[in-house]
């Protein structure tokens, strides 16, 4: 997915650095006849090493550098002077970015703490000199062992977002515009379906400087588990976030069942997202009138026992602060002891 520099999805091909080669030297010095194996070692082979940075967002500059490569580790000398090894490759890769073979499309890594460091391609081994190998029935070996090749692999690389709370809705259900209100993010607004084309981070401030960060994502569809619309693109971004604020919009013909077609797709892509707390924002609420409101309000007490649920107007700045208290208050809830 990508819109101006925000990219969060790229493959990749590494190689890392070769070893090299043993030396096969025989001493040779004035006044000393017949000096012995005196070969050094080779370097080891640089490794291609992914780190975590906490100041990246985004998979952006891989765009146009998908082959990285490490150097190879030099030769070794005489007088057992062992080859440099070679150099490794660090690639600065944003927290929250899963490491896929291509192939098998097998997770192996996760990057989510900064300068987490994780050998993606590991350098070979240098060769042995030929003095490992003297003994007393052979005091000149003239071998020496060669340098071991490095690997080469394809990788995927997907960033998934990583947040306090992930906002989940429909398109057009007013979450960019909630998070340009209660954070100091300036997401893309307009009245049309996949206005946001990328994640948004925001930070809200809470009482006594408390914070927490919430992600705007694009928008749900029906049928995205399946692919559909922005699909496993946008599903992804929810997975690392420890709490789902759904967002509903108070004009449509039932919350119950918007909510329950929400619910539906991500149990579809991944039934341990159902595992995560949630909380009902209802948007767009100062379009009722206190007649149609309280009757509302009754409908989604009946619906909504074990859910939270939060009034809400962006535009009119109404019950934000009790949708902030709500969410603090689920994001620092004690665990459930078990028996």
């Amino acid at each position: 997915m990508r819109e101006g520099n925000f990219i969060d999805y790229v493959k990749l091909h590494v190689t890392s650095g070769k070893g090299g080669k043993g030396s096969m030297h025989l001493h040779r010095e004035k006044y000393i006849d017949k000096g012995g194996p005196d070969g050094g070692d080779g370097g080891r082979g640089g490794h291609v090493i992914l780190r975590g940075n906490k100041n990246l967002w985004t998979l952006h500059e891989f765009t146009f550098k998908r082959h990285i490569k490490a150097t190879h580790g030099e030769h070794g000398s005489k007088q057992r002077s062992t080859g440099a090894d070679g150099e490794d490759n660090f690639v600065d890769v944003p927290l929250g970015t899963v490491v896929r073979d291509t192939e098998t499309e097998e997770i192996i890594a996760e990057v989510v703490s900064d300068e987490q460091e994780i050998i993606i391609a590991e350098g070979g081994m240098g060769g042995r000199g030929n003095w490992h190998f003297k003994s007393s029935t052979n005091q000149t070996p003239r071998y020496a062992q060669p340098g071991i090749d490095g690997e080469e692999r394809d990788i995927t690389l997907e960033l998934k977002v990583l947040a306090d709370v992930g906002l989940v809705g429909f398109p057009n259900a007013g979450k960019s515009t909630l998070l340009s209100v209660i954070t100091s993010a300036k997401p893309k607004i307009a009245n049309y379906e996949f206005t946001t084309l990328k994640p948004n981070l925001g930070i809200v401030e809470y009482r006594d400087y408390k914070s927490f960060v919430v992600a705007d994502i694009p928008g749900i569809i029906e049928g995205a588990a399946e692919g559909k619309g922005l699909g496993y693109r946008f599903l992804r971004h929810i997975e690392r976030n420890s709490t789902l604020l759904f967002l509903v919009p108070c004009d449509v013909e039932s919350i119950e069942e918007q909510y329950e077609v929400l619910l539906d797709e991500l149990r579809r892509y991944n039934p341990e997202l159902l595992d995560k707390d949630r909380v009902l924002a209802i948007s767009k609420s100062d379009m009722l009138d206190g007649e149609l409101r309280a009757e509302l309000e009754k409908e989604v007490a009946k619906a909504f026992k074990k859910v939270p649920y939060v009034f809400i107007s962006s535009v009119a700045q109404q019950g934000l602060q009790k949708l902030k208290d709500t969410l603090w208050e689920v994001l620092n809830k004690e665990p459930l002891q078990k028996n």
